[in-house]
């Protein structure tokens, strides 16, 4: 067991990673005197990362995993075997500033009832932009498809601080994300059946449903690579997003709204495919069709999952949903930017 003296762990998910180490380790290091401790889990990588670790970055305390089942099994068996009063999970492609940490700390420690935060999160490969991974903020509207202050589907907004404020949102990205360790664990950690995309979403809205609060701070700063291990538009990158996304809904929705939700999804799930057809990329279409079908052939093992989620959303915190259609918003009204939906945010507090 690693014990953070500190009091928050800065966990980091690491996967043949040495290559992104070189290049933000030694900040992240330099950075740790703000508050916390620096955690690496090497998750089976098949080269020398953890020797390159122990060698190179000695204050850097180290977990081993022998086995490699997807990104969200990875982080919760490493935080199983870490305590402290919070958590940052960190991916390794992510750069981080001057100052990044203690505005995320101070959140945590001036807002009772905040269970998770991030960062604002810009592209590291154009660095006035927000990036896909969580942008300024995570939100849902009304049929289940998440969207970000910054970062609605494909356009990208450039950062001119109009997100600079502290506000409570419905998720909060997984690239960079502090949670109170205790309430991670009441709510039962993250699912590892995921395997990747949207099981941080999966963790807020069970901190949600809870009674807890999401935010997003502007006063932190972050950059992320992105697609460094599963690649943007790429099919598996389809695959997991829609599938997850059905999933999500599964444990966490309200029974009344799942009984025709679910079937609603599956007619805008294949209108969401006419851009990829359009484009003649049957490989996206079929990775659709595919999250479509394994979704509903492992139905009972949702369900049975539904079953304990549902058992914890005693004081649901609905705040972050959009009561409209993003799809319809962005697709057909055109409104591509936070600001043109009109959906007024709420201050932490």
């Amino acid at each position: 067991m690693i014990v953070c003296e500190s009091g928050t762990a800065v966990v980091i998910l690491s996967y043949k990673s040495i290559a992104w180490h070189k290049l933000f380790l030694p900040k992240i290091i330099e950075q740790a005197a703000s508050g916390y401790d620096v955690v690496v889990v090497d998750h089976a990588s098949p080269d020398n990362t953890t020797e390159y670790i122990q060698r190179e970055f000695p204050s850097v305390k180290l977990i081993s995993l022998q086995e490699n089942h997807g990104f969200a099994w990875g982080y919760a068996r490493a935080l199983e075997q870490i305590t402290a009063k919070y958590y940052v999970l960190l991916s390794s492609d992510f750069e981080v500033t001057d100052n990044w940490f203690p505005p995320l700390l101070a959140a945590m420690e001036q807002y009772p009832s905040l269970a998770a935060c991030q960062p604002k999160i810009r592209f590291w490969k154009e660095r006035a932009s927000f990036e896909y991974a969580g942008a300024a903020g995570g939100f849902m509207d009304k049929w289940g498809y998440m969207f970000c202050r910054g970062r609605i589907f494909n356009t990208l907004e450039k950062d001119h601080h109009q997100y600079d404020d502290d506000i409570e949102v419905f998720w909060a990205s997984g690239g960079c994300l502090m949670v109170h360790a205790e309430r991670y664990h009441e709510v039962g950690g993250l699912d590892a059946d995921l395997f990747a995309h949207m099981e941080e979403i999966d963790l807020c809205w069970r901190l949600k449903n809870a009674g807890y609060k999401i935010g997003a701070i502007g006063s932190s700063t972050v950059f992320h690579v992105g697609g460094s291990i599963i690649s943007y538009g790429s099919p598996q990158k389809t695959y997991f997003n829609f599938r997850n996304n059905l999933v999500i809904l599964t444990k966490n929705e309200r029974t009344a709204k799942l009984l025709w939700l679910i079937p609603l999804r599956l007619v805008l799930d294949g209108v969401a495919c006419l851009p990829f057809l359009l484009k003649g990329d049957v490989k996206n279409i079929f990775a659709v069709a595919k999250a479509h079908f394994h979704y509903y052939g492992s139905l009972r093992k949702w369900l049975k999952k539904r079953k304990v989620t549902r058992k914890l959303a005693i004081r649901p915190n609905t705040t972050g949903i959009y009561p409209h259609s993003i799809v319809q918003q962005y697709f057909l009204q055109k409104k591509d930017t936070f600001d043109k939906i009109n959906f007024p945010t709420t201050t932490l507090s």
